[in-house]
């Protein structure tokens, strides 16, 4: 399975990008796909997740009325708007999905490897 972000790039606070990402494999279905982020010098963090079954998304509260996910649960896509953007989202931007339910909501079977967000002040 490979996933391929695409999208990320060099914004000034206050404006918005839209990252994509698709997810391939011969047989491979999603059961749960998100996007995650890791700044310079931090842990990787989650930032969102959708679980196709019900449509049920969850975000972190540092991007929750600025962050939307939204895809298709068909092509194993996923896109991430993000708007009003500010200094503190720079980071490399990873797309992520899982094939089967897990208790953990946050739990990725797969990993893209990102993509470049950075925000000037």
């Amino acid at each position: 399975v490979q996933l391929q972000a695409s999208g990320g790039g060099l914004v000034q606070a206050g404006g918005y990008l839209r990252l994509s990402c698709a997810a391939s494999g011969r047989t491979f279905s999603s059961y749960t796909m998100g996007w995650f982020r890791q700044a310079p010098g931090k842990e990787r963090e989650f930032v969102v997740v959708i679980r196709w079954s019900g449509g049920s998304t969850y975000y972190s509260d540092s991007v929750k009325g600025r962050f939307t996910i939204s895809g298709d649960s068909a092509k194993n896509t996923v896109y991430l708007q993000m708007n009003s953007l500010k200094p503190e989202d720079t980071a490399v931007y990873y797309c992520a999905a899982a094939s089967s339910w897990h208790p953990d909501i946050t739990y990725m079977d797969y990993w893209g490897k990102g993509t470049q967000v950075t925000v000037s002040s």
